[in-house]
């Protein structure tokens, strides 16, 4: 079984940062594939940014590119997303969210692990 916890969600102003973590327990992440989703109020829970387990390869919604990077470290068992220049839509409740199966995952039905999310909100 893993646990993922995610930390370092807040309240920020339009065009600041946030750095989020999600640390996992119970099973190493070596062979995961990771990812981040995002759910807003009154909407549907949507990708943001996935990676391979080394990290190297990444995937990101269209509307967070060239702001957000999503980075991970095994030996720590965390994954992380940067967020930079974060705007209002950005607000949502984060999720990160692990896969066993090894292939590329950007659909929320793929994963099989979910932590319990932390919130993102950015005032205009």
């Amino acid at each position: 079984q893993v646990q993922l916890v995610e930390s370092g969600g807040g309240l920020v102003q339009t065009g600041g940062s946030l750095r989020l973590s999600c640390a996992a327990s119970g099973r190493s992440l070596y062979g995961y594939f990771m990812g981040w989703f995002r759910q807003a109020p009154g909407k549907t829970r949507e990708f943001v940014a996935a990676a391979t387990s080394s990290g190297f390869r990444t995937w990101y919604v269209d509307s967070v590119k060239g702001r957000f990077t999503i980075s991970r470290d095994n030996a720590k068992n965390t994954v992380y997303l940067q967020m930079n220049n974060l705007k209002p839509e950005d607000t949502a409740l984060y999720y990160c969210a692990a896969d066993n199966n090894g292939e590329t995952a950007l659909t929320q039905g793929k994963y099989d692990y979910w932590g319990q999310g932390t919130q993102v909100t950015v005032s205009s």
